[in-house]
């Protein structure tokens, strides 16, 4: 009987663990780095930068942050957004945004990492990478992306 009761515990405590990760996934930048895409007008811009149509996308971040300020994930879009429009600058100010509002938002600072090697600040970028680092308990894919990159940067010097 213990066992049987031991065993439902352990199930039961996977359970809440892996809800209560992808709850917490979805407000760091989501499993793919592309955000919560519970919001609509969040979740088309997010398709719209998939398309590469980055200006596009400008409009429904905006909305999306005007109804709900404290969104790290629209803040991180923008960023994303304006960097590969080339607005570097504007990009740093909304990855410092998202970062102001969850610091361990796993998007913003893989991202953030990706300016700043294109900023020639490799040093920078490894701070990032150690966020991540912590943030990432058993690894995620921020992390690894912007590792690679940052050895390739560094190979190419």
């Amino acid at each position: 009987m213990k066992i049987r009761s031991f065993t439902i515990a352990l199930s039961m405590t996977g359970f809440l663990l892996s809800s209560a990760g992808s709850s917490f996934a979805a407000g760091s930048g989501g499993d793919n780095g592309w955000g919560d895409n519970s919001n609509s007008d969040l979740k088309t811009a997010i398709e719209l930068i998939q398309d590469e149509k980055y200006s596009d996308a400008q409009p429904l971040l905006q909305k999306t942050i005007k109804a709900d300020p404290d969104n790290a994930d629209a803040y991180n879009m923008l960023g994303y957004s304006q960097r590969k429009l080339g607005n570097k600058d504007v990009a740093l100010g909304y990855y410092n945004k998202a970062l102001d509002l969850n610091p361990r938002h796993r998007g913003a600072n893989e991202y953030l990492g990706q300016l700043y090697l294109e900023l020639d600040k490799p040093g920078k970028a490894k701070e990032r990478l150690d966020v991540l680092d912590k943030s990432c308990t058993f690894g995620c894919d921020e992390y690894t992306t912007l590792k690679e990159a940052i050895e390739a940067y560094e190979k190419a010097q």
